[in-house]
C-alpha cells in the first residue's frame, strides 16, 4: 500500500466534517458574545448563528438521518457512523444552545433595554399598550388566523417548515382537555411587532422603541379564538424540515418547472428537528412526538423566544449609534464615476477586494458596455443576485440597446431559487438568451465577458470573481473581483461559456483551472511540485486562503507536503477536515480561521514555487462538491504589481491578526490568537478598511 493510501484509509487524520461545521458556527456565536461590537451588531451574529443552524439541520442533519434510516454504511474519511454523527452532534449542540439564550436574555437584552429598546412581555404591558394590542390583534391578526384541533374526530394538521405554531392546550366545561395548533402569521407581520410609548399610548419620535413578540398578542386572545373553552395553556413550537432535495432532470429545459415542484416539496419535507419551549407540558411534547413520526433526540427544549433568527429585524430599527460604523468603500481613480474603465482595464489589469473597495465599478462596467456602441455581447454567470439588482437592470438596458445578452443563471443555488426564477423570467422577457445550468453540475463559477469592436479587432473584456454578482453581499462579504482584457484570459473565458449555453468540450484551458476538469489535479500537481522543490532547495511554501477544506484527496496531497517539510499556512473560515500539528504528519501545517465583522469568503491559493511565485483567486473551495459536481473556475494572477500586493500586504495580514483569528488544534478545537506583550492588537478587517485601496495605488 502506497503512502498516499495509507493517508487517505487513517480515520484519525481526519476532522468530521459536520462536528468542524458546529464549531465554525460557535465562532459566529462568540461574536455575539464580543462586547467590543456594538449591541445590534451583536443581536445580527445571534440570528445568524439560529439561521446557520436552521439550514445545517435542513441540509446536514436530514442526510445523516437519510443515511440511517437506509442502513448506509459508508463512513466518511473521520471513520464516523451516521449514528455516531447524530449523536456527537446533539452532545455538541445542547451547551451551544444553552449559550446562546444565555446570551440573549443575561447580556443582550438588558442591554436593550438600557438603550431605549424594550422588549416586552404581554403580561407585564401597561392598560393603555394592551388595549393598543387588543386593536392591532381584533382588527389585523385575528382575521388570518385559522385554529386546528387534532383528536380522533381531525386530523393532526400539516405543518410546515421553520413555521412558528402556538400548541394550545384547551378545556371544556366537563373538564375535558384537547389539544389544537394555531400557526404564527410571521409571514404576514413583522415577529417582533412595535406598540405605543409605555405612558401616553401612542409612537412617539424618541429613541425609545417598545416591541412585543407577536404569539405573545395572540397567546393573550385565544379566548376570541376558543369562545365557550377555557384556555390552559399555550406554548410556542417550530419544526425544521428536510430541504436537501434532489434535481434530477433529463432536459434542461425541464429544469425551471422542476426547480419550482423541488421548491414546493421543500416544505413538505421530513420532520427532523422539533424546537420548543422548555416548559412545554411533557403530554404534548410526546403527542407532537408521536404525531410527526420524531425521536425524542430530535426534540430541542430552547427557552424563548423560539426561533432567534428572527432577531435580525432589530437590525432594521434606526439606531446608527448601535451598528458598525460605515465607511466609504474606495474606487481607483481610474473607474471612477465617469472614467472610461474599458480604457482603464487595456492598461492593465484591476484588482478590486470587496467590501473595501466598492462593487459600483463592475455595475458601472456593464452600464457602460450597455450604452457603449462598439460593445457587441455581454456574457455572464449569475448564482445568487440578490433582489433589486443593478446588474439584472444593466443586463437589461443593454439588451434594450440591441446587444446580444446571454445569462447563465444557477436555479439550483440553494435557497435562492425563487428568486433567480423571477430574475430569469424577467430577463427572458427581454430577450436576453437565458441558461438555466448544466445538467449533472452547478455552475458555481463568477463570470462576466463583453465582446466589444476596437479598431484593431474584437477585444474581450472579463470580470472574474470569488463571490456573486450581488451588490448587497458585496458590502458584507470580504471577495476579489479581477479585471482584465489578457487575451488568452478572454479566450478561456468564451470557450467555457461555449461549453455552458452549447455542446463544446473543452478539456484544457490556457490559463483556468476548472472544475470538474482540471481544478483538483491543477492544484494537487502543483503541491507535489512544491514537495519536488523543497526536497533540492528547502523552500516550499503553500498559502491557501478557502472556506472550507474537506476533499480527502486534497488534504493528502497536504499531508504528503507537510511530510517533505513544506510549510503549509491553511486559513479556512469554516469546515476543516486536515487535523494539523500531528507528528510525523502534519506539523509542518497550520490553520488558522477568522470570523469578524465581515464573512470572509475569498479564495486565495499560494505556491511559492522557488520564488516563480503563482497565485489563484476564484471560486472553489476544496470540497468534493465544488470539484467534481460543481462548474467552478481558478484564475492565475499574473499582473506584477497586484501578485506583490497580495503576496506582501493582503495575505500576511490575514495571518497576522491578533484579534480575530483562531488557530485549529489537532483534537478539533481552536485557540484564540493573541498579541505579543507590549505590540498593539491587529484587527485585519479593521486595518483593511482603514489602507482600503492601497493595494492598487501600487499602480500609480
Amino acid at each position: 500500500m502506497n503512502t498516499t493510501q495509507l493517508l487517505a484509509d487513517n480515520p484519525s487524520l481526519y476532522i468530521n466534517r459536520e462536528l468542524s461545521w458546529i464549531r465554525f458556527n460557535r465562532h459566529v456565536l462568540d461574536e455575539a458574545r464580543d462586547e467590543s461590537h456594538p449591541l445590534l451588531e451583536r443581536v445580527k451574529f445571534l440570528a445568524i448563528f439560529a439561521n446557520n443552524l436552521d439550514e445545517y439541520f435542513m441540509i446536514r442533519v436530514s442526510g445523516l438521518q437519510r443515511q440511517l434510516a437506509k442502513g448506509v454504511l459508508k463512513s466518511p474519511p473521520d471513520g464516523m457512523t451516521p449514528s455516531q454523527q447524530l449523536d456527537a452532534i446533539r452532545q455538541m449542540l445542547i451547551p451551544e444552545l444553552e449559550a446562546q439564550y444565555a446570551t440573549w436574555h443575561t447580556e443582550i437584552l438588558p442591554r436593550l433595554d438600557a438603550t431605549g429598546i424594550h422588549i416586552h412581555m404581554y403580561a407585564d404591558l401597561s392598560d393603555v399598550q394592551k388595549a393598543f394590542m387588543h386593536t392591532f390583534f381584533v382588527n389585523e391578526v385575528f382575521p388570518v388566523l385559522t385554529p386546528l384541533a387534532f383528536d380522533s374526530s381531525h386530523p393532526f394538521p400539516f405543518i410546515s417548515n421553520l413555521s412558528l405554531n402556538l400548541a394550545i392546550v384547551i378545556r371544556d366545561t366537563a373538564k375535558k382537555e384537547y389539544f389544537a395548533r394555531v400557526k404564527v402569521p410571521t409571514n404576514l407581520f413583522s415577529r417582533l411587532v412595535r406598540i405605543p410609548d409605555a405612558d401616553t399610548g401612542i409612537r412617539t419620535k424618541n429613541t425609545d422603541v417598545h416591541l412585543i413578540y407577536i404569539e405573545e398578542i395572540i397567546a393573550a386572545h385565544l379566548d376570541m379564538l376558543f369562545p365557550g373553552l377555557d384556555v390552559v395553556a399555550a406554548f410556542p413550537f417550530r419544526i425544521t424540515r428536510d430541504a436537501d432535495l434532489e434535481i434530477e432532470v433529463d432536459e434542461a429545459s425541464d429544469l425551471l418547472t422542476t426547480v419550482e415542484e423541488i421548491m414546493e416539496q421543500r416544505a413538505k419535507g421530513k420532520p427532523v428537528r422539533i424546537e420548543m419551549e422548555c416548559s412545554m407540558h411533557e403530554n404534548i411534547c410526546h403527542m407532537l412526538e408521536k404525531k410527526l413520526g420524531v425521536l425524542p433526540d430530535m426534540i430541542y427544549r430552547v427557552d424563548h423566544p423560539v426561533g432567534m433568527a428572527d432577531l435580525m429585524e432589530l437590525m432594521a430599527l434606526d439606531r446608527a449609534d448601535l451598528k458598525d460604523i460605515p465607511f466609504p468603500p474606495s474606487v481607483p481613480e481610474e473607474i471612477g464615476e465617469g472614467k472610461d474603465i474599458f480604457a482603464a482595464i487595456r492598461q492593465h489589469d484591476v484588482l478590486l477586494y470587496h467590501p473595501y473597495d466598492s462593487f459600483t465599478p463592475v455595475v458601472n462596467l456593464l452600464r457602460q458596455a450597455a450604452h457603449d456602441p462598439d460593445v457587441l455581447a455581454i456574457k455572464i454567470t449569475l448564482y445568487r443576485v440578490g433582489s433589486n439588482s443593478p446588474i439584472v437592470n444593466a443586463l437589461m438596458e443593454a439588451r434594450e440597446n440591441g446587444k446580444a445578452v446571454a445569462a447563465l443563471i444557477e436555479l439550483k443555488a440553494r435557497f435562492d431559487e425563487e428568486n433567480n426564477i423571477g430574475w430569469a423570467r424577467a430577463l427572458e422577457h427581454e430577450g436576453v438568451h437565458v441558461v438555466y445550468g448544466v445538467v449533472g453540475l452547478k455552475v458555481h463559477a463568477k463570470l462576466c465577458m463583453i465582446v466589444r469592436r476596437e479598431k484593431d479587432g474584437i477585444r474581450r473584456y472579463v470580470h472574474l470573481g470569488t463571490g456573486n454578482y450581488n451588490a448587497t453581499t458585496s458590502r458584507i462579504y470580504t471577495d476579489f473581483g479581477f479585471l482584465t482584457a489578457d487575451r488568452a484570459i478572454g479566450e478561456d473565458v468564451a470557450n467555457l461559456f461555449n461549453f455552458l449555453t452549447g455542446y463544446a468540450r473543452i478539456e484544457k484551458y490556457q490559463k483556468f483551472l476548472v472544475a470538474p476538469i482540471s481544478l483538483r489535479n491543477g492544484v494537487i500537481d502543483r503541491v507535489d511540485r512544491e514537495v519536488e522543490r523543497h526536497r533540492e532547495h528547502g523552500d516550499g511554501h503553500l498559502i491557501f486562503k478557502m472556506n472550507a477544506l474537506v476533499d480527502p484527496l486534497c488534504i493528502v496531497a497536504l499531508y504528503r507536503a507537510s511530510q517533505a517539510g513544506v510549510k503549509v499556512e491553511l486559513q479556512v473560515r469554516g469546515i476543516c477536515c486536515l487535523r494539523p500539528d500531528i507528528p510525523g504528519f502534519s506539523e509542518n501545517i497550520t490553520v488558522s480561521a477568522i470570523v469578524g465583522r465581515f464573512l470572509e469568503h475569498a479564495r486565495i491559493y499560494y505556491f511559492h514555487n522557488g520564488g516563480n511565485e503563482e497565485i489563484f483567486l476564484g471560486s472553489a473551495d476544496l470540497m468534493p462538491r465544488n470539484l467534481d459536481r460543481r462548474v467552478e473556475v481558478l484564475f492565475p494572477v499574473e499582473n506584477p504589481v497586484i501578485r506583490d500586493a497580495i503576496v506582501t500586504m493582503i495575505l500576511p495580514a490575514q495571518f497576522h491578526d491578533t484579534v480575530k483569528l483562531r488557530y485549529l488544534q489537532a483534537d478539533g478545537t481552536y485557540n484564540r490568537a493573541f498579541p505579543a506583550p507590549g505590540t498593539v492588537p491587529l484587527n485585519v478587517q479593521s486595518w483593511l478598511v482603514d489602507h482600503r485601496g492601497s493595494w492598487y495605488d501600487r499602480h500609480t
